[in-house]
C-alpha cells in the first residue's frame, strides 16, 4: 500500500465527531462498538464482522479484560491475537451485550443486524464509508480506526516500557515493516526528538 493511499488517521475532533453522529444512528450502542473495535482494538474490518461473544467471554459468558482473537477470525495463520480491553471499549461493549441479544436476533457474533445474525466485512466497509461520508471526513475509510490505533500505540509505547514489537503483536502483523508503514509521522515531534541528544 503506498503511501498516498493510505487510510487517513483521525484527528480527536473527528473522534469526537464520529460519536456524537454515532449517537444519533438507528442502533447507536452497536455501532460505537463498531467503530471503538476499529479505534480502541485496531481491528480491521474482517475482524470486526468476525468477532464472537465467545472471544471476549469467561466461561461464565462474563465479558473479559481482553479479546482473544482467532486466526479464523483474522488473517489466516497467525492473525490470531490477544488485544486488552481498552476502559471506553469495555463500558460499550457492556452496554450493547445485553441489547445485542434482546433487540436484534440473538448470535454468537458481536455485530448483528436486524436481518442477520452475522454480518460481513462488505457491510462493516460501507458503515465507516456512510458515516465519514455524512460528516463529510476524506480520505477516512474503515481502516482509519486501525491506522489511528496503531499510531497512537507507537506515539505512546516506550512510555509504558513497552516496544514497537509490543504494536506489532497488538495489530497482528507478522513484520514490523508492516506495522511501521501504518504508523504516521509527526512534524511536530520530530522537531522535538533532535533537541534531546
Amino acid at each position: 500500500m503506498s503511501l498516498g493511499k493510505q487510510a487517513k488517521i483521525l484527528s480527536k475532533g473527528q473522534i469526537e465527531a464520529v460519536l456524537a453522529y454515532l449517537s444519533t444512528t438507528r442502533h447507536p450502542e452497536r455501532d460505537r462498538v463498531i467503530f471503538l473495535l476499529s479505534l480502541k482494538a485496531g481491528l480491521r474490518a474482517k475482524e470486526i464482522a468476525s468477532l464472537k461473544w465467545e472471544m471476549l467471554t469467561d466461561a461464565e459468558g462474563r465479558l473479559g479484560e481482553a479479546i482473544h482473537l482467532t486466526n479464523d477470525a483474522s488473517k489466516g495463520k497467525r492473525g490470531g491475537r490477544i488485544i486488552p480491553l481498552s476502559k471506553d471499549l469495555k463500558v460499550a461493549l457492556e452496554r450493547w451485550m445485553p441489547l445485542a441479544q434482546s433487540q436484534l436476533r440473538p448470535s454468537p457474533y458481536v455485530v448483528t443486524t436486524e436481518r442477520s445474525a452475522s454480518t460481513s466485512s462488505y457491510a462493516v466497509v460501507n458503515k465507516f464509508a456512510g458515516w465519514y461520508r455524512a460528516l463529510g471526513f476524506q480520505g477516512a475509510s474503515s481502516h482509519s480506526g486501525r491506522r489511528t490505533a496503531i499510531t497512537g500505540w507507537a506515539r505512546k509505547i516506550s512510555s509504558v516500557g513497552g516496544s514497537l514489537r509490543d504494536v506489532q503483536l497488538l495489530a497482528g502483523h507478522s513484520a514490523l515493516g508492516t506495522t511501521q508503514r501504518y504508523i504516521e509521522g509527526s512534524e511536530d515531534a520530530k522537531r522535538r526528538v533532535v533537541e534531546v541528544v
